[in-house]
């Protein structure tokens, strides 16, 4: 016969500890408002768990989920794809420890190396692969032919953006760049930026400064779709990347990095587009 327990022991009289509870929260002091469970991801190609962190100039970085030992002879992991994080941020050298964080684009198993890997790389590449290959044949995962933002980086589909003053490339087409808030049921916002119940910005042909240090280079017209002439607060929520919906709610944290680029004419030639699209989509008609 069980005997009777009170709630705060178990079957056998012992007491009853309950784990604390620790809700996730965004620091006032992060350089990233993302929270730590939301910075996970899935590598497009091979369907393998990455985690997301923002680089000092604000561009993001896939790493590989689990730290990877240095200090072996022969060395786990080369002094080039060595990377540490320091309070959300991650930089590209070691932090003088045994171990390290190293890009997921080194082990995609589905990517060539982009350096030479020691034997046991390799050999976390080919369990990656098995992953892989288990993910899709449970139907889980269907892999992509290119990353995401590549397809159409040929086609002039990232738009250039000018807001608060900059520049600016989008990770994707100008219809599909989504809000990177987390809902109430902790999902990522499936909303759009450009929202039709907002003010839009106007496709105009701008010219495009060339200029590498003291190097004054020819200046180019390409088409930028420009939102300088909207309020600063509807600026800031395109650079943010929310919806109007989350764009002054404070307590959604992020579940994504914007995908925006600090424009480089140098770098990013082949996005230029030469005349405005037609029609003008979402244009406010001003010129």
């Amino acid at each position: 016969m069980r005997p009777n327990s009170s709630s705060g022991c178990h079957w056998d009289g012992s007491t009853r500890t309950t784990p604390a509870r620790h809700p996730l929260r965004v620091a006032a002091t992060s350089p990233s408002r993302l929270l730590r469970a939301g910075q996970s991801g899935r590598c497009p190609r091979c369907g393998n768990r990455i985690d997301l962190y923002p680089r000092a100039d604000g561009r993001p970085i896939a790493l590989h989920p689990a730290e990877l030992a240095t200090a072996h002879v022969p060395a786990h992991v080369p002094a080039s794809c060595h990377w540490h994080l320091s309070s959300g941020i991650a930089h590209p050298h070691g932090d003088g420890s045994a171990w390290c964080r190293t890009p997921h684009v080194v082990l995609c198993p589905l990517r060539t190396p982009i350096c030479r890997i020691s034997p046991p790389l390799t050999s976390v590449r080919r369990q990656l692969a098995v992953r892989t290959r288990r993910l899709i044949d449970t139907g889980a995962f269907t892999p992509t032919t290119s990353p995401t933002g590549a397809a159409t980086a040929g086609t002039g589909e990232r738009p250039v953006v000018r807001m608060l003053l900059a520049l600016y490339l989008a990770d994707d087409p100008l219809g599909a760049i989504r809000c990177v808030a987390q809902t109430s049921h902790r999902h990522r916002c499936p909303r759009p930026v450009l929202a039709p119940d907002a003010p839009p910005g106007s496709w105009r042909l701008l010219p495009i400064s060339h200029r590498l240090g003291q190097l004054a280079l020819p200046e180019q017209t390409a088409a930028v779709y420009d939102l300088s002439q909207l309020p600063h607060a509807e600026q800031r929520r395109w650079r943010i990347q929310r919806c109007p919906a989350h764009a002054t709610t404070h307590g959604a944290a992020d579940l994504a990095l914007a995908g925006w680029q600090v424009f480089d004419p140098l770098l990013h030639t082949k996005h230029l587009r030469t005349a405005v699209p037609y029609p003008p989509a979402h244009d406010s008609g001003e010129r």
